[in-house]
């Protein structure tokens, strides 16, 4: 299969990365093939897109009707948390500010790394200055720097992927560990920044975590495990087609696939090895996001449902179909859940009396939203990061999104990981990675 990567300009957004099959220009464009989402089509080449949706930025409405991208006004001022009282533990949260009709030269951000000072023209990110050919130069109107905001800074950026960087994982050993579509794992020494090794996968890896000194790797058709300490290594079999989502908890490691389940392993003890447990059958595409929170397993799928599962029987207890598009990215924390999708919004859900999940905030933007990442600053404040697919990061302030800076990329960023001592990182459809550390205002 081969898949063209191109850039187009369009609505003053700045260019965006599409996906087009080369083909005749009447095939169909930017429609995933069903069987594919099945895990079941043996056409390649084919004249549908054999590749996750990360175009899909509008939904029919929005692209016939501009007004309706406008961002709603919201209604939830508090995150309350139902299980500590009306009273008690309340997130309060300001009205949403509405940015889209606000003064491009208004300077609300600031330039980290070399700039000064407020921004003199507009937020957008200079498209020459990504190719540095920008003649200019300080006198140009557009952003060259690759983040905007106060309190973090970047610190390096780490080359050695020829492919999008598709996960990062930091288990425990002072390593990092990347994984891209170039089909290669890499491990990074966190005090020099070089590349300590390149492991070779055989084909693109789909996503990575780490438990403690335990390695998961999730590639098509099957799981990779390493224990970094001990050198013992490892395969599950069992998926059918990507693994796009891992999580661990309880002994047990989940795993969503491209054809809709979720596979269950429990780990066992006395043999130091992984064991079949289960396969939850409830989606009907792809399961591309996992978290673990209160007792629930949580998935969200291609069908645009998110479903919650009892981590204790493993039977599905809810589905929600308030998402209208892809939900791409899922975030257990502090008793909430957050969500985000292809449709342009995060949405916040707290568990009500009757143990369901219910919305209780809706955060718009006016991008599809790849992937969700929660953090503590250099000051504890807690702070989300949201990956849009107009190659930015956008960085807000919880419970209230104040935002607060954002990071550039030439291409989406498709993976974020927290790092010690205040660091984190980004990974880009370039196969670029970057580390950024939090720092005191």
């Amino acid at each position: 299969m081969e898949i063209e990567n191109y850039y187009h300009g369009g609505g003053g957004y700045g260019n965006k990365l599409s996906y087009h099959r080369a083909g005749p220009t009447s095939w169909p464009q930017n429609k995933v093939c069903i069987f594919w989402q099945k895990g079941r089509c043996n056409r390649d080449p084919w004249q549908f897109l054999h590749e996750l949706p990360f175009d899909q930025t509008r939904t029919h409405t929005q692209i016939h009707d501009p007004s309706s991208s406008k961002r709603p006004h919201h209604q939830h001022l508090v995150w309350t948390n139902p299980a500590t009282g009306a009273n008690k533990s309340k997130w309060g949260l300001g009205r949403h500010r509405d940015h889209t009709n606000e003064n491009p030269n208004s300077g609300r951000l600031k330039l980290n790394g070399e700039g000064v000072g407020t921004i003199a023209g507009s937020d957008r990110l200079c498209k020459f200055f990504l190719s540095d050919s920008c003649s200019f130069g300080d006198k140009c109107r557009f952003l060259h720097s690759w983040s905007t905001g106060d309190g973090f800074s970047l610190v390096t950026p780490l080359k050695g992927h020829e492919k999008a960087v598709t996960a990062i994982a930091l288990p425990s050993g002072g390593k990092l560990y990347s994984g891209s579509k170039d089909m290669t794992i890499k491990v990074w020494d966190c005090e020099t920044g070089q590349c300590a090794a390149t492991i070779s996968t055989g084909c693109e890896v789909g996503c990575m975590i780490s438990e403690e000194a335990w390695l998961f790797v999730g590639i098509p058709d099957s799981i990779k495990v390493w224990n970094t300490k001990t050198g013992i290594e490892m395969t599950l079999p069992g998926p059918v087609g990507q693994v796009y989502a891992l999580v661990a908890a309880n002994d047990m490691l989940f795993a969503g696939t491209q054809d809709g389940r979720i596979l269950v392993w429990r780990f066992n003890v006395a043999t130091n090895c992984f064991e079949p447990a289960a396969s939850l059958v409830g989606h009907r595409l792809a399961v591309i996001s996992l978290a673990v929170g209160g007792a629930r397993l949580y998935s969200g799928s291609m069908d645009n449902t998110l479903k919650a599962w009892d981590l204790s029987t493993l039977q599905c207890i809810q589905t929600i179909s308030d998402h209208s598009n892809v939900v791409m990215s899922l975030l257990y924390w502090d008793q909430f859940l957050l969500s985000c999708s292809l449709d342009n919004t995060v949405k916040v859900w707290f568990t009500n009396n009757q143990e369901q999940l219910e919305v209780t905030y809706t955060h718009t933007e006016e991008h599809g939203i790849i992937s969700l990442c929660g953090m503590h600053d250099v000051q504890g404040k807690p702070v989300l990061l949201c990956s849009l697919n107009d190659n930015s990061v956008h960085i807000y302030d919880l419970p209230s999104f104040n935002e607060r800076g954002r990071i550039f990329a030439k291409q989406e960023i498709r993976a974020m990981q927290t790092g010690p001592t205040g660091l984190f990182f980004t990974g880009d459809g370039t196969g670029e990675l970057k580390v950024w550390k939090w720092c005191a205002n």
